[in-house]
């Protein structure tokens, strides 16, 4: 059966969440948007394409920065209404330079810093 983006439930925005993880490794990266033409831009190219909430425009994960996410699968969750994507990684997935954007673990009730920016 053919896969129709119009099938997946967005959100009044039109939007979907989007977790991205480490294909080899399962480390979650990230979470971000996508509307309908972001997850078939997505399909068709092979590139992880979002849409960015702030600019209101697509965003295709490593387009400046050079740290690119590869799809390796895209995944559909039991309610439609948010997508994994299994991504081989380039780089930093996060905007602060490090490897996952879920850095900050909540210990002993404090905060705490568990990944330094790369390089």
């Amino acid at each position: 059966m053919p896969f129709d983006p119009a099938t997946l439930v967005y959100d009044d925005r039109g939007l979907i969440p989007v977790v991205a993880q480490d294909r080899g490794s399962g480390e979650v990266l990230m979470l971000a948007w996508m509307n309908a033409d972001a997850v078939a831009r997505t399909l068709a190219t092979g590139r992880v394409t979002y849409w960015s909430r702030s600019r209101a425009a697509f965003w295709v994960k490593g387009e400046t920065s050079g740290h690119v996410q590869k799809l390796v699968e895209m995944r559909v969750d039991c309610d439609r209404d948010c997508l994994l994507v299994l991504v081989e990684q380039t780089g930093p997935a996060c905007h602060t330079n490090r490897r996952s954007c879920f850095y900050t673990a909540v210990r002993g009730g404090g905060e705490v810093e568990i990944l330094a920016p790369q390089g």
